[in-house]
């Protein structure tokens, strides 16, 4: 049987100016961009201890997970120093709409974008017994 290896890509519409919004993940996110305006994420090039892995989850229908935004998905970016990348937003004038909190596979913390997404940012660690959150 065939199956799913991997997220290809992740594509959601801008609410306004998609070149703005796509500037604003560049300056804030450091989101390197291609000439066709988006960016091409490489595994290889995280370091983290789980070699980049990407996990893809359905939530119910009346979840509060992706609250404030009335988005129906929400993006998580893995970082490789979320404390540095918090102070870079806070410097960048961006709110952190809560975190960072620690759990047994990292650190995670979450902002808006500009058009009203939950963005979730994650600096992952191996779920182990010696990450567990006692």
């Amino acid at each position: 049987m065939a199956k799913v290896t991997g997220i290809g890509g992740v594509f959601f519409k801008s609410k306004g100016d998609r070149a703005a919004l796509a500037a604003w993940y560049q300056k804030h996110l450091g989101m390197s961009l291609e000439d066709f305006g988006g960016a091409i994420l490489k595994w290889p090039d995280d370091q983290a201890e789980d070699k980049g892995l990407t996990v893809w989850s359905l939530a119910d229908n009346d979840t509060e997970w992706f609250a404030p935004s009335d988005s129906s998905f929400m993006i998580n970016y893995r970082v490789d120093d979320l404390d540095e990348m918090l102070a870079q937003l806070r410097e960048g004038g961006v709110e952190v709409h809560k975190g960072p909190e620690s759990h047994e596979n990292g650190k995670f913390a979450w902002i808006l974008d500009p058009d009203g997404n939950k963005v979730e940012l994650w600096e992952p660690k191996l779920w182990d017994e010696k990450n567990k959150v006692s």
